[in-house]
Formats: C-alpha cells, sequence, structure tokens
C-alpha cells in the first residue's frame, strides 16, 4: 500500500503543497481568505483521488496517440489525450506528455468551482496553470534548465490575453526528452496544451547523430517508460556556436508551425546560453534575474 497523499501550509502560510507518488504540487490563491481557505480544500479533496484515477487506465495513456482512438475514462485522462492529439499523425506521442498540465488544470478548476478568487496558480514542477480575474496579471520567471532555479527570462501575462497555460521542458527536466534544449518553456490557452507542445518542441531542438550527445534507450532508465526503447538524452557535451544555432534552428521550425496553427501563443527556445523567441509578445523579456528577483516570481 502506498503512501496517503501529503497536504501541508508551506512556512510562508501563503502557498499549499500537494504531494503524491510523482505528483508535486505548489498552489497559491489570491482573494478574500475565506474564499481562499475554500479553494484550498476544494484543492485537497479533489487532489487525493487524481493518482489513483490515472493510474487506472496508466496503461491506455502509456499508448501512442491516435486520431479516433479510444476515448479515455477519466476527465484529467480526457484531457491529456485531447491536449496530444494534434501532434499524434507526425510525431510519436503518448497522453502522458501532457499528464503535468493536465493535472494542474483539474485542481485549479476545483479551486475555481469551490471560490470567487482574483488569480490562482497551480504549479506542478514548472508546468502551471493560471486563473486570472478581469484586471489582474501575473509575472512568471522562465527557468534557464528544469533542474534549477536560476532565470534567463519573463512573462508578464494580462487577464485580457488568453495564456491560462505555461510549461516548460528539457532533457534535464523530470521527463526524458529526445532533444537537447536546455530548456523550451511554451505559453498556451491552457496547461495541458503547453505540456504537449514543449514536449514537442525540446524534441526538435536536436542535433541528431552529433557524438558529443550521449542517449540511452528510455527503457534502460525506466522499463516502464512510454518512451520504450527511443534514445532519450542523458548528456550533452562541446557544441560549436553553429552547432546551438542549428539546433535552435530546428526546434524554431516546429515552433513556428504550432505557432501558425494555433497550438500555443509563444515559446521560448533555450540552449547553452542562447535563446530564440517564437510569437509576438511584448510581455516575454529577457532579463537576468538576481537573487532576490527570482523569490518573487512564479517559476516555469
Amino acid at each position: 500500500m502506498r503512501e496517503p497523499a501529503q497536504m501541508r501550509l508551506l512556512p510562508d502560510g501563503r502557498r499549499l503543497h500537494l504531494h503524491d507518488g510523482p505528483i508535486d504540487l505548489i498552489i497559491e490563491a489570491f482573494g478574500a481568505a475565506s474564499e481562499v481557505n475554500a479553494a484550498y480544500r476544494a484543492a485537497a479533496q479533489r487532489f487525493v483521488k487524481v493518482l489513483d484515477e490515472l493510474c487506472g487506465e496508466l496503461s491506455f495513456l502509456r499508448q501512442p496517440a491516435r486520431t479516433g482512438g479510444p476515448r479515455a475514462a477519466g476527465v484529467i485522462a480526457r484531457r491529456m489525450v485531447a491536449a496530444v492529439v494534434p501532434y499524434c499523425e507526425r510525431n510519436f506521442i503518448t497522453p502522458m506528455a501532457a499528464v503535468a498540465g493536465a493535472v494542474a488544470e483539474e485542481i485549479l478548476g476545483s479551486m475555481t468551482s469551490a471560490a470567487s478568487l482574483s488569480r490562482a496558480y497551480v504549479n506542478n514542477g514548472g508546468d502551471i496553470a493560471l486563473h486570472l480575474a478581469p484586471g489582474e496579471r501575473f509575472l512568471v520567471g522562465m527557468v534557464e534548465r528544469p533542474d534549477r532555479a536560476s532565470l534567463f527570462g519573463k512573462v508578464e501575462l494580462h487577464s485580457t490575453e488568453p495564456v491560462r497555460g505555461i510549461a516548460t521542458s528539457g532533457w534535464r527536466g523530470r521527463s526524458f526528452s529526445l532533444g537537447i534544449a536546455d530548456a523550451v518553456t511554451v505559453l498556451a490557452d491552457r496547461a495541458a496544451m503547453a505540456d504537449a507542445a514543449a514536449t514537442i518542441i525540446a524534441n526538435a531542438v536536436d542535433l541528431p547523430g552529433h557524438p558529443n550527445i550521449a542517449r540511452v534507450p528510455a527503457r534502460d532508465l525506466a522499463p516502464d517508460s512510454d518512451l520504450g526503447d527511443r534514445l532519450v538524452t542523458q548528456e550533452v557535451g562541446e557544441l560549436s556556436s553553429q552547432e546551438i544555432a542549428a539546433g535552435l534552428d530546428a526546434g524554431v521550425v516546429v515552433a513556428d508551425s504550432l505557432l501558425a496553427e494555433g497550438l500555443i501563443r509563444s515559446a521560448a527556445l533555450r540552449l547553452r546560453g542562447e535563446t530564440r523567441v517564437v510569437g509576438a509578445s511584448a510581455a516575454l523579456d529577457r532579463f537576468v534575474a538576481s537573487e532576490k528577483s527570482s523569490r518573487s516570481l512564479i517559476h516555469a
């Protein structure tokens, strides 16, 4: 029997931490104290059922997505499938590519259904679902790579804009990557959409066959990985400036196509200190973050 879900307020007294197996959420809500408390209760009540629901159809969720495939049973699983189906005819992708964003969306939805909030976010390991009431805004910091909190950029999101989901993917992240991006941060209308798109773009930032890139079959690292025998990146060695540009160019081509299809609103691609931004957004700005400012932002 697995350990029960863990739920606690963080020492700042403002943020809620929910943890269950591989799911680790940081949540913050803004509004009247009674509304925030109601939102946190709703989040906790919904959260305790999430992992069991996903495990109940895990075999299905690890299979490649396909148009017209079987219908998922759970609401989170259906959201995952919907997020990846736009890619399934041209890329290998399973619904698991959108699991973090889909869970974040579900918990946020439980909160906003239970309480009147001015702002709220659910951060699932850098994949973030946002709620913004009219006139509200969020400042989000973009991490240089998923395994550390050093920031390379920021985005200020306004309630008048359609973005309600942010996701970051890269070869050093929690999930395996087929590419070499240090970080790809995607802004989209929903968190599950951003999650799936970040995976696809990060996979595309690549230099196939490069001798300084170490790859191993995903199954060797995690026998139950949905990627099976596909080679996932484990180390990226020295790259020339031309090679860095070529890797980023490959990712930009894919990001541009997703932007044209309306699957994303913007993306920032990061590799070895170089950044490419796709999608016109006055809010998307590069900056050098200080230790003080990095604590004041939501990290994507």
